[in-house]
């Protein structure tokens, strides 16, 4: 999987909404290899958008069509200043992956002292049984950059049930990855979108 992250201060919201929806009308069923996308809004007026490709040359071949640059071209100007744009060829799926139920989406970027380790860990904390333990957990991704970058997404049944979830006691070998993670960990940020917004290929 590759994914992109864009992020960007909006100036006019609405004018967003309409871009991102035409894009899924008119240009989503000719993006090959286009497996979803997950956006919303944070903060303030803030906006970020994970956009889920099978591959970095499906991604390649949509940047490269024509009318993605001349829908990029409209779309830009609803953001009050530049967009930001990060690009991940290294992808670790938890569960199913980003999930259209979801009712709540925490993403997580910051960076890592040993990415080569922490993304072992991810993967070993992704194969692990989460449905007796977390039901409200219903997917999610965490991509790395060789700098140490990393980005991950948790799609969650509700907020309400998350935060619930968040005060279970772990079970004894997930607290102690967890624990290696945060020691590894050099900066975090948390990002909560309460109202997140999907879309996917047809």
């Amino acid at each position: 999987m590759f994914l992109q992250v864009i992020q960007g201060k909006v100036g006019d919201l609405s004018g967003l909404k309409e871009s991102l929806d035409r894009w899924v009308a008119d240009l989503g069923p000719g993006a090959d290899g286009w497996l979803g996308t997950t956006w919303g809004v944070f903060g303030d007026k803030s906006v970020i958008a994970l956009v889920r490709f099978e591959s970095a040359d499906a991604a390649k071949r949509n940047s490269d069509r024509p009318e993605q640059g001349q829908w990029w071209s409209s779309a830009a100007s609803s953001f009050d200043g530049e967009a930001t744009f990060a690009d991940y060829d290294d992808v670790v799926v938890l569960g199913p992956g980003g999930s259209d139920d979801a009712g709540f989406v925490q993403v997580m970027q910051g960076r890592v002292k040993d990415v080569q380790r922490e993304r072992a860990m991810t993967a070993e904390f992704a194969s692990a049984p989460m449905d007796d333990f977390r039901p409200d957990i219903i997917g999610g991704v965490a991509a790395f950059g060789e700098d140490g970058t990393f980005v991950q997404a948790m799609y969650f049944t509700s907020e309400a049930e998350a935060r619930e979830g968040e005060q279970k006691p772990m079970p004894a070998e997930m607290r102690e990855m967890m624990e290696q993670s945060q020691a590894n960990t050099v900066e975090i940020n948390f990002i909560d979108l309460k109202e997140p917004a999907f879309a996917s290929p047809a």
